[in-house]
């Protein structure tokens, strides 16, 4: 089992990698332009502000929470060959779902003024009156996005990644088209309005265009309630103990922006742009990994023995692809964190004083970016084992930590030190790097004890950093022989120079995921021509 599955999880993560890879190149251009209309300004930080609560909902009842209770079961009986019981459970969910959606959305409009004051207590009342009709705009597509979180679960038990990953490209594609109709002719207010409005309609088509392939492939899907199912029981029984964990984990996200909101303008919006950023490596490689191997453990049978067995050797090779793509991600973040900045922020309204501003929030985020990956492998591991209740008391102690920290950090450490208030939040994002890596030890010691240690040999790390680091220098050397006020082609030549150069460092050094890699590759090109 091993050799066989850890390639079909390979290729699985690859799809998943290749589809997240292009809606996020769809995002970063989206946040372009929209950097370039917007700025770090008071519209900026409204229009930021206004998709948290959604975003934090979506999250919430969406993709993570349904992955984690719905896969499990619905993978199971996949491979049992019980398609009838498959599909019935799959119809449930939905039914189930789609009420629950209903009426989480109305509330969400019929509350907006209450959710506006636990977004963002520090925005004033004109900041606050828009951002209450921009939650307004905004909740019904949130809901919908929720119901696209369903096929994806439905496409992923199936082994097709592709298309859910790369469905977002939708929403984005709405949302760009917008930006630049109208933002030459209208102001950030009015601008920001428009847009709200694109993304329900990209929400919409997100749903649609996933649809057609998850109706093909739950034949003879049925809605109904079923709550008499053992099988619908049970992702209900795993649904609320995963929501509350995401949730908890969320609050942290949800903490950051309530506090950055008291510090100075331009300062939600700037953590909002790096926390894309961020999120760009977690989603290609952490997620993307994480995801594959869900389905596949949870559809592990034989005896405890073999699926501890299956288990572990799923993590480790986990565990390496991660770091092997996590590493230089931290690498380049600190240290070229202005050149990743200014090529997809720095344009129109947004300066290199901005950059700048972005780079030091992203350094600082930095700190938890391995732990945060290597904590989904884990997670994706407890709950193929139906086990969503350790995952939710460390992601707790996490939380717990985080927000002492970040509130520490913010508005007692930084000020005492005599640092300008605004710099508050590279002190928020470093203290949940912190709290990451204490969830991520409490979740292996856990792991340790009910199936057994996996460990990363340390010489393994030790490389992938002296390569990052190698190519780090040489893009360093290109930056300053470029002129770093043209940040687009500057910084595409050099992140181009330190991805080359990690690539070929690590291959001259014998990393097997290298290898790997290349060898997928070259087997694809054989296969094409």
């Amino acid at each position: 089992m091993g050799r066989a599955s850890a390639t079909g999880s390979g290729r699985y993560a690859a799809l998943i990698g290749a589809g997240i890879l292009l809606s996020r190149i769809a995002g970063l251009i989206r946040e372009r332009i929209f950097s370039h209309y917007f700025g770090l300004s008071d519209a900026g930080d409204v229009f930021k502000a206004a998709f948290k609560i959604p975003n934090f909902l979506q999250n919430l009842f969406g993709e993570g929470v349904l992955s984690a209770s719905f896969i499990p079961v619905y993978a199971r009986l996949l491979a049992e060959d019980d398609e009838r019981a498959a599909n019935r459970v799959a119809g449930a969910v939905f039914s189930l779902l789609a009420l629950f959606v209903s009426v989480l959305v109305l509330l969400g409009v019929l509350a907006a003024p209450i959710l506006v004051d636990l977004i963002a207590p520090g925005f004033h009342e004109e900041k606050r009156a828009f951002l209450t009709r921009l939650v307004r705009i905004v909740f019904p597509g949130t809901g919908i996005l929720v119901l696209s979180a369903w096929c994806l679960g439905v496409l992923n038990s199936h082994r097709k990644f592709f298309v859910s990953y790369a469905a977002p490209l939708a929403w984005n594609a709405v949302m760009i088209a917008s930006l630049l109709g109208f933002g030459p002719r209208n102001e950030p207010y009015r601008l920001a309005e428009i847009t709200a409005w694109a993304s329900v309609a990209g929400s919409l088509l997100q749903f649609l265009v996933q649809l057609p392939t998850t109706l093909r492939l739950a034949r003879g899907l049925r809605l109904y309630m079923g709550r008499r199912s053992p099988h619908v029981r049970r992702v209900a029984a795993n649904f609320g103990p995963v929501v509350v964990s995401h949730g908890v984990v969320q609050v942290s996200a949800y903490i950051d922006n309530l506090l950055a909101s008291f510090l100075s303008t331009g300062a939600v919006t700037a953590l909002y742009n790096a926390q894309t950023l961020y999120l760009l490596p977690v989603s290609l490689f952490g997620m993307s990994i994480s995801a594959a191997e869900l389905p596949l453990m949870s559809a592990a049978t034989g005896s405890s023995g073999e699926i501890a067995a299956a288990l572990r050797s799923r993590i480790e090779a986990g565990l390496r692809r991660i770091a092997f793509f996590i590493v230089p991600s931290i690498v380049a973040f600190v240290a070229l964190g202005d050149l990743v900045t200014g090529v997809i922020y720095q344009t129109g309204r947004f300066g290199r004083a901005d950059t700048l501003y972005v780079w030091a929030i992203l350094a600082g985020a930095s700190i938890g970016l391995l732990a945060n990956t290597w904590g989904r492998l884990y997670t994706s591991a407890f709950f193929s084992l139906h086990d969503t209740r350790t995952p939710l008391r460390f992601a707790t102690v996490r939380v717990v930590f985080a927000t002492i920290l970040a509130y520490l950090a913010a508005f007692h450490i930084a000020p005492a030190a005599g640092v300008d208030r605004r710099w508050g939040v590279v002190g928020l994002v470093a203290a949940s790097g912190v709290a990451a890596w204490i969830e991520f030890a409490l979740l292996r010691r856990a792991f340790r004890r009910r199936i057994s240690d996996v460990p990363v040999s340390s010489s393994f790390l030790a490389k992938l950093l002296a390569a990052a680091l190698l190519a780090a220098a040489v893009a360093w050397a290109v930056k300053l022989a470029l002129d770093v006020e043209r940040p687009l082609s500057t910084g595409l030549i050099a992140i181009a120079a330190y991805g080359g150069v990690y690539l070929v460092a690590t291959r001259a050094m014998g990393i097997a995921e290298m290898k790997s890699l290349i060898d997928r590759i070259l087997s694809r090109t054989s296969r094409r021509s």
